[in-house]
């Protein structure tokens, strides 16, 4: 049987930047991954700035999980290993599954930026209520990596030889249940 081209499908995209200090005006690591989101042909679903706060963090994630038009949350900031960066911790009691290659791609994606300091950094992704979560230090830069060098391939359906997208939308019917075009 001849493989068909998998067309692109857009998802819809949550994005939280977790911070004490930014407002929307001066938030340009969010805006930075809406522009990029956005170039890439998906959509924005939310957007919002949160304190460093895990209850605050928890409450807004769990409301967009639970709508199910939200595919993918993108959260930036609150990574680090200062008093306040709690994002691992507010997020990882949401996941039902670990990503755990999406840490380590993005620290070896950015020792080739920023050298041994990548190790500071605690970005994890996961899967909850099957939206994909991923925790992005709060700089413009490391944004720009984690998109750049893993995001925008594994939110595009049309990646091989594989992606997330299947797993988020279903298989189209032209499509194994492997994702993989038939």
């Amino acid at each position: 049987m001849a493989k068909t081209a998998t067309p692109f499908r857009p998802l819809n995209i949550s994005v939280l930047t977790v911070s004490d200090t930014r407002t929307l005006a001066e938030d340009t690591s969010g805006e930075a991954l809406i522009e990029m989101l956005n170039a890439a042909g998906h959509h924005l679903k939310q957007r919002q700035i949160v304190k460093d706060d895990v209850y605050q963090m928890r409450a807004v994630v769990s409301q967009w999980i639970a709508d199910e038009d939200t595919h993918a949350v993108l959260i930036t900031g609150g990574t680090g290993f200062y008093a306040r960066d709690s994002t691992p911790e507010a997020m990882t009691p949401l996941f039902d599954k670990t990503i755990e290659g999406f840490g380590e791609l993005f620290r070896q994606i950015s020792y080739d930026e920023i050298g041994t300091s990548t190790i500071q950094s605690r970005a994890i992704a996961g899967l909850a209520n099957r939206t994909l979560v991923f925790c992005l230090p709060g700089s413009t830069g490391a944004c720009r990596t984690a998109w750049n060098g893993i995001l925008k391939e594994q939110l595009d359906a049309t990646h091989r030889p594989c992606n997330f997208v299947g797993m988020l939308l279903g298989p189209l019917a032209s499509e194994n249940t492997d994702g993989v075009a038939s």
